[in-house]
Parts: C-alpha cells; sequence; structure tokens
C-alpha cells in the first residue's frame, strides 16, 4: 500500500462515506420501515419548506473585484507551478463553486454534490430525478468514449451571493421526464436542511439535453446575477433561435426569471437569453470592469468569446469549411482561436484571474483544457498596449477575422501534468485551485491514476 498524507486521503474517505450515506439502508433500518409502528405513522408532521429572501443588489461598482482600469500584463506566466493534491478519488467532478464562508461546493457528474470544509469532504445531495452517469474505476485502463449519461449528469454549481442567509446552493444536471425524455434543468437546494435532496426548487426546466453539448457551466456575475451556459444538445441549426435554450448563454435572477437588463431579441424570444449562435459553451468568467468572456467548444476550432448582449457568435452559420473568414455582419467572432494553435483545447471551465497568491497568473484568463489536458492561459491586452513575451508555448492570436477587442496572447502549463483539467477557480483568499476529470472515458496517456480524480491547489513553482 502506498503512503498518503491525511489530507490526500479524504478523497478516498469521502467517496466511501458518500456512497455509504446515500446508498441503500441497512438490513435494520429497511425491516424498520417496513414494517412501521402505527403510532409513528400517526406523529409524523412534514416539516414546512422556508421561505427566503433572494432579493440581490445589482450595482456593479459594489462587485470587491470591480476596477473598470484594470490593464493586463506585459509579462510571462510560463512559470513553474506546484500542485498540491487537495481531495483524490473523487468521481467525475464537474464544477465548484466557493460560498463566502469558505466552504467549496463540489458537483461529480455522477450524481452528487459534495461540500470540502475543515478537510472534510461530506454528502449534501443526490438529486433523485438525475440521469445515470457512469465513471472508470481509479487507475483504469479503459478508453470508452460513450460511458453511460455521454456528456450529461450532475454539472454545474453555484452559490446564493449572500450564503449563508439563503443558504441556497444552485445545481445544473441533466434529468428524464415522466415521458423518459431528457433534459437539463437548474435548481436550487436548501444546504441548512436535514435532506438537502428534498428541497431541490426547479427555477429552469426542460434545457435541451442529449448525450452531448449540455453547456452546464452556472455561476453568479459581479452584478449578482445568475448566469447558465447550455449547449445545442446536437440540434446546431436550432441555436440561431433566440426563442429555443439550447445553444445560448442565460442571464438570470436568483429565482430563475429573467433578469430585468436583458436584451430585447424580438417578441418569440426567450427572455432569459443574453447572447445566442453557442455550439457547447462551458466556462465563463468576468474582466475586473464587468465584461463577462466565455469558453466556447466551437464547430471546429475552439474559441474565446467576448460575449455582447444580444449578440449571435455564429454556430452554425459560420460555416467550419471557411471557418470565420465569412461570417455575416452580425455574428461576432471569437478573440482567440484554436485554429491558429496545433492542438485541440475543448475548453472547459475558467476563471479570470485577480488573486495575489499567484502573481504571473494575475489579470489573466484560466481555461482548463480537456482534451488538450492542460492549463490554458490567455493574456487579453490592449491592441495598442504592450503584449507578454511568446516565450515557448505562446500564441498570438492576432489573424484579422478576430473580434478586435482585445489582442489574445496564449501559453501552456500542466501539459499532461493532471490530465483532463475540467475548472479552475478562485478561493476567497486568492488561491487557485483546479479539478480533473480524468475517469469520465476520455483521458490519454497515464491517465486516470490511481488517485483520479483530484481537485488540486495550485501555487507558483520554485
Amino acid at each position: 500500500m502506498r503512503n498518503c498524507s491525511r489530507r490526500k486521503l479524504l478523497g478516498v474517505v469521502a467517496s466511501v462515506g458518500v456512497a455509504g450515506c446515500l446508498g441503500a439502508p441497512t438490513q435494520e433500518a429497511a425491516e424498520s420501515t417496513q414494517q412501521p409502528t402505527e403510532s409513528a405513522t400517526a406523529t409524523v408532521t412534514p416539516e414546512p419548506t422556508p421561505t427566503y429572501d433572494l432579493t440581490v443588489g445589482h450595482d456593479i461598482e459594489a462587485w470587491d473585484e470591480y476596477d473598470p482600469d484594470w490593464s493586463a500584463p506585459a509579462t510571462s506566466p510560463e512559470v513553474a507551478v506546484d500542485v498540491e493534491v487537495v481531495v483524490e478519488n473523487l468521481d467525475v467532478p464537474w464544477d465548484l463553486a466557493f460560498a463566502p464562508t469558505g466552504d467549496l461546493f463540489i458537483t461529480e457528474r455522477t450524481g452528487r454534490v459534495v461540500r470540502y470544509a475543515a478537510d472534510e469532504v461530506t454528502a449534501v445531495a443526490e438529486l433523485a430525478d438525475a440521469a445515470e452517469s457512469e465513471s472508470l474505476p481509479p487507475g483504469s485502463e479503459e478508453s470508452s468514449w460513450w460511458l453511460a449519461g455521454g456528456e450529461g449528469g450532475t454539472l454545474g454549481v453555484a452559490v446564493h451571493p449572500n450564503y449563508p442567509e439563503p443558504p441556497l446552493v444552485y445545481v445544473y444536471y441533466t434529468y428524464r421526464d415522466e415521458a423518459d425524455e431528457r433534459y437539463n434543468k437548474l435548481v436550487s437546494v436548501d444546504v441548512s436542511a436535514d435532506d438537502p435532496s428534498a428541497t431541490a426548487t426547479p427555477l429552469v426546466e426542460e434545457i435541451p439535453a442529449d448525450s452531448y453539448h449540455n453547456g452546464g457551466r452556472i455561476d453568479f456575475g459581479p452584478a449578482n446575477y445568475l448566469w447558465v451556459t447550455t449547449g445545442d444538445a446536437g440540434e446546431a441549426e436550432r441555436a440561431q433561435d433566440p426563442g429555443w435554450l439550447g445553444g445560448k448563454v442565460l442571464r438570470l435572477e436568483p429565482d430563475g426569471s429573467a433578469a430585468s437588463a436583458n436584451p430585447d431579441l424580438g417578441a418569440d424570444a426567450d427572455p432569459r437569453v443574453y447572447s445566442y449562435g453557442h455550439r457547447n459553451p462551458q466556462g465563463i468568467s468576468w474582466l475586473p470592469d464587468g465584461t463577462p468572456v466565455l469558453s466556447e467548444h466551437g464547430g471546429g476550432p475552439d474559441e474565446m468569446n467576448v460575449l455582447r448582449p444580444g449578440a449571435n457568435y455564429g454556430w452554425p452559420q459560420v460555416p467550419t469549411d471557411v471557418w470565420y473568414d465569412e461570417a455575416a455582419s452580425d455574428e461576432v467572432n471569437p478573440v482567440a482561436s484554436s485554429r491558429l494553435e496545433p492542438i485541440t483545447w475543448a475548453p472547459s471551465g475558467a476563471v479570470f484571474y485577480t488573486g495575489d497568491a499567484f502573481p504571473a497568473f494575475k489579470n489573466r484568463f484560466l481555461v482548463g483544457a480537456l482534451a488538450g489536458q492542460r492549463l490554458k492561459v490567455f493574456t487579453l491586452s490592449d491592441p495598442d498596449g504592450e503584449l507578454p513575451p511568446l516565450g515557448e508555448t505562446g500564441v498570438r492570436h492576432d489573424a484579422d477575422w478576430l473580434d478586435d477587442a482585445f489582442l489574445t496572447t496564449s501559453h501552456d502549463r500542466l501539459v499532461d501534468e493532471l490530465g483532463r483539467i475540467r475548472h479552475v477557480e478562485q478561493g476567497p483568499d486568492g488561491a487557485l485551485y483546479a479539478i480533473t476529470s480524468n475517469r469520465d472515458g476520455r483521458a490519454k496517456g497515464s491517465f486516470p491514476t490511481e488517485r483520479d480524480d483530484v481537485l488540486v491547489r495550485l501555487t507558483p513553482g520554485e
């Protein structure tokens, strides 16, 4: 048996503990359930569901990180990165969200929401109607592109901005309705309840779903709106329909209603839609001035897009055989594209890093790459300003068909060191965290390892 620190063993204990808490009852419990006493049945009183105040302010200047005069660094991000494993043997973690209290909520694509706090991982919820989703065992040598559930499952997670009052966590997941049709939905869960799973409250239902292209990233932005990325669910042409929820970025109030400041896309449009014409966006974050930036699995090349309200991002109207060169005048091209690089990114979760714990990454857009098995570091510079050096891995995204809002430079870190990086997130203390997705059947090389999947802390190396 190999030696592990207590911290590293937490993931193993957590996986067993979660299964035990949410699995089948013991024989004694089952017999007790099957033969309830008459008096016990008569005295059971359902616990009332609390009503919480979901109200939030939308003043972007109240955001702690608001800085309309921010500037991109001109230094190189090609620095050494140390990796500290915080939790191992997670079951295909998909998203993570920090609460203001410091608690960390993590979704596992196979159906669970867990909480990491005080060096312990505990089960929070397992949503009863979540669609089946499989994973490979740690260390498996199997390669199976289409495990049960495909790219669906329990995906995005976000925490109400005023947490713990209200004590609500939001979850985006794939489910089947009464007719066995597959959809995605957004719910809120009261994590202070005795049984959080039973408190799941639907906020948006019947978001298009398939075995691929489910989008799924959710996050509260700088003005406290809830943003939701959705995939085209295999119906590419409908991504152009603003009345259909697939292939979109949605902007919502915390109760799931449309943000009042959303763009008017016409009488037939869904008012929750902020932008459309997306293929499979899986990462969103914000520049210090509040501008949203999206990472997206494109139709051929992958993309980084700067979002504008009501804008059309072209999928599938931008023909993949001529790439972006014949984009219509109303379609917005990306600020960076893997067309200019020798690899496929398959970009997933992202964060615009503003912390001080990792100085070389400050004011840069960090994106987890799945197929690329690396951390992508994007510097979004003023086109007329000083640019970072290219170094060994840098690529300048300066083609004339790109969106000229910024001149983007990309660099690579952690190439094949962690495998498939699913998401990168900034902690309340400015520390940088990442999760891997090596047990989903698609990892290459030596992955998954016996410790996969992992939550790691990234710090500057020597």
